[in-house]
């Protein structure tokens, strides 16, 4: 398994002991416990529903540890991403974009019917999405959001009457059964268009004939907007964020509403590989690149030894650095850093040591993508 040795000796040893090959991407347990006993509090604090986003890490142990720590069930992107977390023994799943697919819709519709417990949720916004839903339903109808989106947004209706109309398709359809309205706000720029956004949300709500009915929103970017702006809602306000529970040294770092809140969110994950090559002055090839580390929305932010360095480019398996002026880092040397996005980290490790403040391992997360 990529950068363990022997998963046995793993736990109780050191990072850096010979049980682990690098490149190695790592998790620190202080600030993953710290991000999810935040976002939990953040959540009680404001009245909201919780149920992160699985998609970001798929991980059995992470996602126990956000149920164990108050969130009402979890998200997914995909039927596959939710008959994964079914695995793992999760009874409360939001799929948070449209389905038509039909093995995953009639797979979902199995599990409706087998497991009464089981409670599920999916997005529409199309006439055709309740169609194909209407047509996999099986013993217990599928649940929907009716999606409301912006302009230069993804999915979602774009204007309210659109909405209702796919409203009144899922209220006259078989099988489907209308739950209330959803959103994305994470790709707006400003709080203000933030702000809007919400009240078309809240408009939208107030057409629909739902009792008890749900408004889901929410990616990293604006919770803090949402808290506010919702607090209030005559609705059960049901917030998705997802990337929180690992944060990172980038993408993140630079919008979280804690830039503009009390609190902190932490980065947890680092990746350790050696210098290569130092080929010539100031230049530097590091043993890692886009099969290890996220790339896509910002490269990764050296740490430590080379903190002072630039990340050029990552390739396959190299990152190339511009060394500072005098830096002493040589071919051999161990060196780290941190990630930008954490939603394209997880998927590149099935197994990411868990360590302690002296890289001790306690704990092994796994990943299924």
């Amino acid at each position: 398994m990529k950068g363990i040795v022997d998963p046995e000796a793993a736990l109780g040893a050191s990072l850096f002991g010979g049980a682990f090959t690098f490149p190695v991407m790592v998790a620190h347990r202080s600030a993953l416990e710290h991000n999810i006993a935040t976002l939990a509090a953040f959540t009680r604090q404001y009245g909201l529903t919780f149920a992160p986003h699985a998609k970001t890490t798929m991980s059995p142990e992470l996602v126990r540890a956000q149920l164990d720590a108050g969130a009402w069930g979890l998200t997914v992107a995909t039927p596959s991403q939710a008959l994964t977390l079914r695995e793992f023994g999760v009874s409360r799943i939001v799929l948070a974009n449209q389905v038509f697919d039909p093995a995953g819709l009639t797979a979902l519709a199995g599990q409706l019917a087998d497991d009464p417990a089981f409670e599920f949720l999916c997005f529409v916004d199309s006439t055709a999405g309740v169609e194909a839903l209407s047509r996999h339903a099986g013993a217990r109808p599928f649940r929907v959001l009716a999606e409301l989106g912006h302009e230069g947004g993804r999915g979602g209706s774009r204007t309210l009457a659109q909405l209702l109309e796919v409203a009144s398709a899922a209220e006259a359809a078989e099988g489907v059964e209308l739950a209330g309205v959803a959103g994305y706000e994470g790709s707006l720029g400003s709080a203000r268009e933030v702000r809007a956004y919400l009240h078309r949300l809240l408009e939208a709500l107030e057409h629909l004939r739902v009792r008890g009915p749900i408004l889901s929103v929410g990616g990293s970017q604006w919770f803090d907007v949402i808290g506010r702006e919702l607090a209030a809602c005559q609705a059960t306000v049901m917030l998705r964020s997802g990337a929180y529970v690992s944060h990172d040294d980038g993408y993140y770092r630079e919008r979280t509403p804690y830039t503009r809140m009390d609190g902190e969110l932490r980065a947890a994950l680092e990746i350790w590989a050696h210098v290569l090559s130092v080929p010539e002055p100031g230049l530097a090839v590091v043993g890692f690149g886009k099969r290890d580390a996220p790339f896509d929305e910002g490269l990764p932010i050296p740490r430590g030894a080379v903190a002072d360095a630039t990340v050029l480019k990552v390739q396959d398996q190299h990152a190339v650095l511009r060394l500072a002026p005098g830096s002493p880092v040589g071919p051999g040397d161990l060196v780290s850093f941190g990630i930008s996005h954490p939603c394209t980290a997880f998927d590149k490790w099935r197994a990411i040591p868990v360590v302690d403040e002296e890289y001790v391992v306690v704990d092994l997360i796994n990943t299924f993508f």
